[in-house]
């Protein structure tokens, strides 16, 4: 019996999945440490032993040896096959810590809670375990090829969205130094004459301590101006609403209200308005940044 392992492979439990060991194997596809042709789903011991990496499978948690199984009674921690892939990525250099703090705490802690049964549920909010769970069959019976075949099509869902997810990191990241330039040179709004990620660089930078109120970027073809939270962890809330006489309206009522003719809309939560051009945003921010009983 060939007992040499398979560079480059996969393996995991056949049967029913779930989100922890689907997103473990979409990992590291996406940073290329297997061969899609060699992921095997199978609960054969010794076809396991080949496989290079093994998760949620096996009673095994030794990252030396590549093996992620959470299930034995001699793991206490609460991670599951995905935290314990994050994890081993990071402590072996092939993820930084700052890549390996954004998928955790986006994505892998809520699918650590969910698989350890210690996730709230909440109606009308579905997580993306559960998102991840509905690719299963329908109905209870169905054969083994209808599970493979589930899992694969869960595999390459979950592999776009860790894709996503890894792109947009980056292109935040990349974005951090004009964020940071525009808030060493601004005092009560940012102006910014791109669109670009500015929220998670703004708090990442020090901004619960920085003094804007108010943001200012373009947005399509026109311009927004949006109150800035107080946090991160807030961010539906603002440091200062748009007015109230403003909330709610559209088009010519708002530009009744605040005077400016170039108005398109305020969201009635008072926290982001739309105006034509550049000039009616900072015409806005003028009259939101006046007291109250001076603005017109």
């Amino acid at each position: 019996m060939d007992t040499r392992i398979i560079p480059r492979s996969f393996g995991t439990h056949d049967g029913s999945f779930h989100a922890d060991e689907v997103t473990a194997c979409a990992t590291l596809l996406l940073f290329g440490l297997i061969d899609r042709d060699k992921v095997y789903r199978t609960r054969d011991p010794n076809t396991l032993a080949r496989c290079e990496y093994v998760c949620d499978v096996g009673g095994i948690y030794e990252p030396a040896r590549k093996r992620f199984d959470h299930h034995q009674v001699e793991y206490a921690g609460g991670l599951s096959s995905a935290g314990m892939l994050w994890k081993y990525l990071k402590e072996e250099k092939y993820i930084e810590q700052q890549l390996y703090d954004y998928f955790n705490t986006t994505l892998i802690i809520g699918i650590d809670a969910h698989d350890n049964g210690v996730a709230r549920v909440e109606p009308g909010y579905s997580s993306f375990s559960q998102v991840v769970s509905n690719f299963l069959p329908v109905e209870y019976n169905a054969t083994e090829k209808e599970l493979q075949d589930a899992f694969f099509q869960a595999l390459f869902f979950v592999l776009e969205h860790l894709d996503r997810l890894k792109r947009r990191f980056l292109y935040t990241l990349s974005c951090r130094e004009k964020v940071r330039k525009c808030m060493a040179e601004s005092t009560q709004a940012l102006v910014f004459n791109e669109s670009l990620p500015w929220m998670e660089n703004f708090f990442d930078l020090g901004g619960e301590v920085h003094p804007a109120l108010f943001v200012i970027m373009p947005t399509g073809v026109h311009w927004k101006l949006r109150g800035i939270p107080p946090s991160l962890r807030d961010r539906m809330r603002v440091r200062r609403p748009l007015p109230q006489k403003w909330a709610g309206l559209h088009e010519g009522d708002l530009q009744r209200a605040s005077g400016i003719p170039g108005a398109i809309f305020c969201h009635k939560g008072r926290f982001i308005s739309i105006w034509k051009t550049r000039e009616d945003a900072l015409r806005a921010l003028r009259i939101v940044l006046m007291p109250s009983e001076s603005q017109p």
